[in-house]
């Protein structure tokens, strides 16, 4: 469920990562190549970018399928961006909250992405969305499995966890209330990118002087794509990847 795609660089067109690719996100979101689970991400979309000396990125999210979206189409053409974080969506279970439930979901300079699935949800989760501070639990953007793994990583990062930590046991914490859970997570602040690979397909492309992308899954057929194994947290920067095995939670 979900494709969703980072990238650190030299700053271009949104188009060039999204749209352009003979299988980017934009065609992804109706013939995705390794999808696992479903095979439409219409629920859905949202790009979230950087601008030099603004520490906040914007965003653009709709409720609907990237490819209805003239808006996008022009948005994509004209704006350039060294830091992205991009998501097409095939919804959990359907809801009412819209555009709110589409990644990227933010938070000061985060942007924040999750294909997958919680299992059982919503109530595996009950008792880890008792555990949150009131507050946070009330700010949540949508009432979707996705926007509950993003406030418990937006709280452990906002207790000052770095970026790895907080991606790592927000899944195990996620995965041992909810076996069976689909738990790739995107994370970025502009500088960096962190993701895991937990039940769905992660790869990367990191070359010198064309910057790093991490995504659900290539967007063309450059030999350079690296698969991510299941099981792992990735740290990125523009120029260099390090990957890390997860442990599975206790049974």
């Amino acid at each position: 469920m979900c494709r969703h795609i980072a990238y650190l660089g030299p700053p271009v067109p949104l188009e060039s990562l999204l749209v352009t690719p003979p299988h980017g996100l934009y065609r992804q979101s109706w013939a995705p190549r390794r999808q696992r689970y479903g095979t439409v991400n219409a629920d859905g979309f949202g790009v979230g970018w950087y601008a030099d000396g603004d520490l906040a990125p914007a965003r653009y999210r709709r409720t609907g399928p990237i490819w209805g979206d003239q808006s996008f189409a022009d948005l994509a053409r004209v704006v350039r961006s060294g830091a992205l974080l991009a998501a097409v969506r095939d919804a959990t279970l359907a809801g009412a909250d819209g555009e709110a439930a589409a990644a990227p979901f933010a938070a000061g300079p985060w942007l924040f992405s999750h294909n997958g699935a919680v299992k059982g949800w919503p109530g595996s989760l009950a008792a880890l969305a008792e555990g949150l501070p009131p507050a946070e639990l009330l700010a949540m953007e949508a009432r979707c499995d996705s926007a509950l793994v993003w406030a418990h990583a937006l709280h452990r990062l906002r207790r000052g966890d770095a970026a790895g930590q907080a991606l790592a046991d927000t899944v195990l914490e996620v995965a041992e209330a909810a076996p069976a859970s689909r738990l790739n997570l995107l994370l970025t602040d502009g500088d960096t990118i962190t993701a895991t690979a937990w039940g769905d397909t992660l790869w990367y492309r990191a070359e010198p002087g064309r910057g790093t992308v991490v995504a659900s899954e290539p967007y063309d057929d450059d030999p350079h794509w690296r698969e991510v194994p299941d099981r792992t947290l990735l740290a990125a920067s523009p120029t260099d990847v390090l990957l890390t095995p997860l442990k599975e939670p206790p049974a």
